[in-house]
């Protein structure tokens, strides 16, 4: 029987796990199958205690509509075309982060970099930030009121990156030999970006995540149907650095599309 969190995050882009922590938990809880989907890089991991089939989440935007998209790459043969457009991406938002960093400085709070942890040894995100300044004591919490209102809601930090062409991170992973999956397309609400992903060879919908309800798992099957595409499902867990806390192996990929994702 298989198992399969097709959605997980690690250290290597804002997940707070190790992958080797994340395999531990992933053979606690019964899975076979996993999939470390970190942000804009892809990396070939392997391990003797569980098949992980390699993946990205490439961070993305519509130009025409400006609706965001994440999407999914799995078993690309060739990862130079999806690493080669991501890069920038990842120092982009490492920069981001060095200017969130000096507004915090000049608004009172005391921040060394050095000992902030960053996504592959290389690059910080805002969830980095934030674990700096609870582990200093200088903020509460992670995702209280101070997140909110300062990396939020028209906060001082509230500035964010130009993000990837959604055509071109699906033309990227199917360049490369891989299968393009769109995540969690209820909980951004982009559905309407299907039909023309779906022309240029996306693959699949991802359909078990927490940000997708019951009446957009619905129509997230209707489209499948239409289009004939892949429904997977994963986690999408970070560890500590979200604020939703759901745990490895909560949503599950169908067995089916395992065996078709990890050429079987």
């Amino acid at each position: 029987m298989i198992k399969a969190d097709l959605h997980i995050h690690s250290k290597i882009s804002d997940g707070s796990d190790t992958v080797d922590r994340i395999v531990e938990i992933a053979k606690e809880k019964g899975l076979t199958h996993i999939s470390i989907t970190d942000h804009d890089i892809y990396i070939d991991h392997t391990s003797l205690f569980i098949k992980i089939i390699s993946g990205i989440e490439i961070s993305s935007i519509d130009k025409a509509s400006q609706r965001k998209a994440h999407i999914l790459g799995y078993s690309i043969n060739d990862p130079t075309f999806v690493n080669d457009l991501c890069k920038p991406l990842l120092e982009n938002r490492h920069k981001n982060c060095l200017r969130q960093i000096e507004i915090l400085r000049t608004n009172g709070f005391s921040i060394n970099i050095d000992q902030i942890n960053k996504a592959d040894d290389k690059y910080i995100y805002k969830q980095h930030i934030m674990e700096y300044l609870v582990n200093m004591k200088q903020v509460e919490t992670m995702f209280g009121d101070f997140y909110r209102n300062t990396f939020k809601n028209g906060g001082i930090c509230d500035f964010d990156i130009e993000y990837i062409n959604v055509l071109e991170a699906v033309k990227a992973i199917k360049n490369g030999g891989g299968y393009a999956v769109l995540a969690h397309c209820g909980q951004q609400q982009n559905f309407d970006l299907i039909p023309k992903l779906v022309k240029i060879g996306l693959d699949g919908l991802e359909l078990n995540h927490l940000g997708n309800s019951e009446n957009d798992k619905i129509k997230i099957r209707e489209y499948a149907s239409k289009y004939n595409l892949l429904l997977t499902g994963g986690s999408d867990y970070h560890g500590i650095y979200e604020a939703e806390k759901v745990a490895i192996g909560e949503y599950l990929s169908e067995e089916k599309v395992v065996e078709i994702i990890e050429n079987v």
